[in-house]
């Protein structure tokens, strides 16, 4: 027989557990599940899981006071996403949520109780029976926006690997994916109305190969995209584990990839945007979209059918970008100069503020909520519009204090593509040096901030950019371990940072690595990357102070 995982190994870390009590409940061959109406999502999930991992069929409850199951069920007192565990000694499992969502996360540790066996995907050790302790979990997030950015436009990652990602982020209790999906170097959605943004612009012929003051070129020709019927399997999985998506189309920078593939949204009195091609390295690109009705137009055929693939039941806010848009073409432009007299915008700001408040009003008339990068407050900030705060504290504090929602990424925090030692080991270094231990005393909540305006703060994301990560396995080594560090801070209500307990978190990691390993993700050890981890002779921006554009 198994012995179930200590409660105490839990990551996150739940609010609060009592016990363990004597007896408990036996995961065997007799085990049945029942499910009350609300909780679907998550019995076809257990069933598939625990099914898989222990073969067990895991049969329907004869009736609701059968012994040796698992019960679901939701009590609308709870917060929504709050839950109880209650593993009791007359082996019963009950899984209480205050909505589906909070079944879910309940299911989620179930899951970690069960151990690292939970997590493979056929039993390793057949016809063997564990035992979870009798205990109650009571538990509940702390921010309702706990979020992934994951950057394909520089890097395709195929459909099957972000399905894979999801189930990562669900074990980890994470519920928005930010999917970033265009940029100078790859347009990564099909747009029916607009086939030449995938036809060239998802393709590029070469690709820098690391940081771009690099030398080093990787000359096999990259690219890819999702389909309609791909976008709609990933936000209908990802809908099944109680996440958002979020869909992100750069404007009115970042948009090379697009003028590739339609000249004519470049500022073509400026530029000849006929020679132009998709965008083969890194940096800040001065090509933008030019502030044209024909541009608007366009753009809002191409949200137009974003809005289609992702409902807003499931996807209420729509992430427009809105940073990094150099303004050098438009101050060469006649077009751009007559525009912005037109409309009485000032300058180059205050246009680029037009841009944003445009799609702002289109969303809003169609139930849809934007969120852009910080640089959306140049300019003046648009009504309702959310903003992504990655470039420090400072511009979510600002958005925040003038009533505006906020989601705190900063990168000198959180964002992921950044090396993880200072050691010429870590492979095409990055940014700044952010270990283990610097994410998760992270707080996303700035000190000092009134209360009415930490009421702004919808939560946080890591952001995880792929100029130098080019498949899977270089994602999980930046992506893990620190996401999970990021998971507890996002999730649990943590002391002040200079309060929290790294060594506890770092004795969890222990078990946590052991569920990593079962779900074969090839994370960072704590030790420093392994032989076939590392990029010798690859430049990156090593430099601990370095801006984040040099």
């Amino acid at each position: 027989m198994t012995r179930d995982t200590p409660a105490h190994d839990l990551v996150p870390a739940p609010v609060r557990v009592a016990g363990p009590y004597r007896s408990g409940f036996p995961l065997d061959r007799g085990t049945t599940l029942s499910a009350a109406p609300g909780t679907e999502t998550t019995e076809r999930w257990l069933r598939a899981v625990l099914g898989a991992a222990y073969g067990l069929p895991l049969r329907d409850a004869a009736d609701e006071d059968a012994t040796n199951s698992i019960r679901l069920r939701i009590d609308p007192g709870l917060a929504p996403e709050a839950y109880r565990l209650h593993v009791l000694s007359d082996h019963v499992v009950e899984i209480v949520g205050g909505s589906p969502a909070g079944v879910f996360w309940g299911a989620q540790t179930l899951r970690q109780l069960l151990g690292p066996d939970a997590f493979r995907r056929a039993p390793v050790r057949a016809g063997s029976q564990t035992l979870l302790v009798a205990r109650t979990i009571e538990d509940e997030p702390r921010f309702p926006w706990r979020g992934l950015m994951l950057d394909v436009a520089r890097h395709f990652m195929p459909k099957d690997d972000v399905l894979r990602q999801l189930d990562l982020m669900a074990a980890h209790k994470l519920n928005v994916l930010h999917l970033h999906l265009t940029d100078d170097q790859g347009w990564r959605i099909e747009i029916k109305r607009h086939p030449r943004l995938t036809e060239v612009g998802a393709w590029r012929a070469r690709t820098k190969w690391g940081h771009r003051a690099s030398p080093l070129w990787n000359e096999t020709p990259h690219g890819g995209f999702y389909t309609h019927d791909d976008i709609r399997e990933i936000v209908a999985y990802a809908a099944d584990r109680h996440i958002s998506v979020v869909p992100e189309i750069d404007v009115p920078g970042h948009s090379q990839a697009a003028i590739a593939a339609y000249p004519e949204l470049g500022n073509t009195d400026v530029v000849d945007t006929t020679a132009l091609s998709v965008w083969d390295t890194w940096g800040v690109n001065p090509n933008v979209l030019a502030p044209t009705e024909a541009v608007l137009r366009f753009y809002e055929g191409v949200f137009e059918e974003v809005l289609d693939l992702f409902p807003a039941e499931t996807s209420p806010f729509v992430h427009i970008g809105g940073d990094e848009c150099p303004k050098d073409q438009w101050k060469a432009s006649a077009t751009a100069q007559a525009r912005i007299a037109e409309l009485g915008v000032g300058d180059e700001d205050g246009l680029q503020s037009w841009f944003v408040r445009h799609f702002d009003r289109w969303l809003a008339d169609r139930g849809r909520r934007l969120i852009g990068w910080d640089e959306i407050l140049e300019g003046g900030l648009a009504e309702g519009a959310a903003v992504s705060s990655w470039r420090g504290y400072a511009g979510g504090v600002t958005a925040a204090e003038a009533g505006h929602d906020v989601v705190m990424c900063p990168e000198q925090q959180v964002y992921l593509d950044h090396r993880q030692a200072a050691g010429e080991d870590e492979p095409m270094p990055i940014g700044y040096v952010r270990t283990l231990a610097d994410v998760y005393r992270f707080e996303p909540v700035p000190p000092g901030l009134a209360p009415e305006a930490a009421a702004h703060i919808l939560g946080t994301q890591a952001n995880v950019w792929t100029e130098v990560m080019e498949n899977r396995a270089r994602v999980d080594y930046q992506t893990y371990p620190r996401l999970a560090a990021f998971a507890e801070v996002a999730w649990s209500r943590l002391p002040a940072p200079e309060e929290r307990d790294l060594a506890d978190f770092e004795r969890r990691m222990t078990t946590h690595y052991e569920r990593l390993d079962a779900l074969g993700v090839d994370y960072r050890p704590p030790g420093g990357p392994h032989p076939w981890q590392r990029r010798p002779g690859v430049r990156g921006r090593p430099l601990e102070g370095a801006p984040p554009n040099v």
